[in-house]
């Protein structure tokens, strides 16, 4: 198919530039931070408002682009996120910074499910491991490169320079796509109606589930969090009467492959995301590093997935996908379960170590996982299956920052983060990474019974 070449380009460039941009901002978040005089509770929204917004999005506009085209919302989504990363750039509050995120997230949304769709639409099952392994690699690239050059540009030009190198980036994938898949779509409507009912719901079911989840230990915390599972009840009860469901939830009832592979994307990210979050508050303030050489540490772990990532793709093409995934979770936990011993004396080659031990684990389970998944549906839910596989990996994402959160709130307070505060910074540290090591243990079971994927024929959705 002549669109092969062009189409893997693009959701290669589009791959890299998300990630490049979270891992650049974790490595500023100190920085913007004092600008913005944040306490320690409020820092956390950083990276959450971006998740959040990702999450409550991805699957809505997953089933807009499988209905009406994955080209137009995927160039949508590009214009959104570059547009939002001037925006950043020209904060002038924490409060605007924070909403500029969540438009990110927003662009995000839209580019996330649809690059991956559009490049299963063109590739043949034999040959998607490898691709989607390049993919994956270019996303580690990015996370590597995010703290180096995110570290440079602080230093040397301040973080609003990070949001500025966006905008031309983005604007390289907005061309290419304009002129290399001229007259491509990928649309499967029929006719079908966009369940906005559904889609309602569920944007509003996520938000109350993750701020009742952050603030837990208030009243209102228990109030969210409970409405939050009011709209799960409604959400179900809905999708399973509508004719056109945003999402359809027998993906997960019939399709054992689907449910476990979506099952083991939760966890694992849920379990290993805010990693380099509390790795890059650790070297910064207990260990007095500064952001450029912070992140050059911080890279050792997808600087390994960048490497590994194409390899356990293509390798996942012959040999069963949970194998090599559930030895790649194995990694992770063994890797979370080292941190929890984490100490203001830590060596750093034992701390790169383990991040290295992590990254090879972390490439292990992407390329073989997300193959998984996308095998196991047919053509028409290409854009749906991915949507829900980057809705869990954000969701994963968000609560794994969400889990920190309130740890921090419980241990640290909403004090800011001081020498004083050093003590409790480490202790919290110390139990997040204990309780992630148990998450991953336990997606270690749910990649094993996700059941065989190249014996039988893709089921149909």
């Amino acid at each position: 198919m002549k669109n092969k070449i062009p189409v893997l380009l693009i959701a290669t460039i589009a791959s890299f530039i998300v990630p490049f941009t979270i891992s650049s901002v974790v490595i500023a978040i100190p920085t913007i931070s004092k600008e913005f005089s944040m306490a320690a509770s409020e820092v956390g929204w950083i990276p959450t408002a971006y998740l959040l917004a990702a999450a409550m999005f991805l699957v809505p506009f997953g089933k807009i682009a499988d209905l009406y085209g994955r080209k137009k919302i995927f160039l949508a989504g590009m214009l959104v996120y570059t547009v939002a990363s001037l925006l950043l750039a020209f904060s002038n509050s924490g409060l605007m910074f924070i909403l500029a995120r969540a438009l990110q997230g927003v662009g995000g949304s839209m580019t996330a499910g649809t690059s991956i769709a559009m490049l299963i639409s063109v590739y043949e099952p034999k040959e998607r491991g490898f691709v989607l392994g390049i993919t994956i690699s270019a996303v580690y690239i990015g996370l590597s490169l995010g703290p180096v050059i995110g570290g440079f540009l602080v230093n040397a030009f301040g973080w609003r320079s990070i949001f500025l190198v966006n905008v031309p980036l983005g604007l390289i994938v907005i061309l290419l796509t304009l002129i290399l898949l001229k007259g491509q779509e990928w649309a499967f409507s029929d006719g079908k109606k966009f369940d906005i009912w559904g889609s309602f719901i569920y944007c509003l079911m996520l938000p109350l589930f993750i701020y009742g989840f952050s603030v837990i230990t208030t009243g209102k915390g228990v109030f969210f969090a409970a409405a939050g599972f009011a709209a799960l009840i409604m959400f179900v009860k809905w999708e399973l009467r509508s004719e056109n469901p945003v999402l359809d939830l027998r993906l997960f009832k019939h399709n054992l492959t689907f449910r476990y592979s979506s099952l083991a994307t939760l966890i694992n990210y849920s379990a290993a995301s805010a990693t380099t979050y509390l790795l890059s508050l650790y070297l910064q303030y207990i260990k007095a590093i500064g952001p450029k050489e912070a992140g050059l540490i911080l890279m050792s772990q997808p600087v390994v997935q960048a490497i590994f990532s194409p390899m356990a793709g293509k390798l996942s093409d012959k040999v069963e996908p949970r194998i090599i995934a559930s030895i790649g979770m194995g990694l992770t936990c063994i890797g979370l379960f080292i941190f929890s011993f984490i100490s203001e004396n830590t060596a750093l080659p034992l701390l790169i170590a383990n991040l290295m031990l992590m990254g090879f684990g972390f490439a292990l389970f992407s390329s073989p996982n997300t193959n998984a998944v996308m095998g196991s549906v047919g053509k028409e839910s290409y854009g749906v299956a991915s949507a829900i596989v980057s809705t869990l990996r954000v969701t994963g994402q968000m609560a794994s920052m969400s889990v920190a959160m309130l740890v921090f709130s419980v241990i640290i307070g909403n004090m800011k983060i001081i020498p004083a505060a050093y003590p409790a910074l480490l202790k919290s540290m110390k139990i997040l990474f204990m309780i992630f090591s148990v998450f991953s243990l336990a997606g270690v079971f749910a990649s094993l019974a996700r059941g065989k994927l190249h014996k039988a024929a893709p089921e149909k959705s």
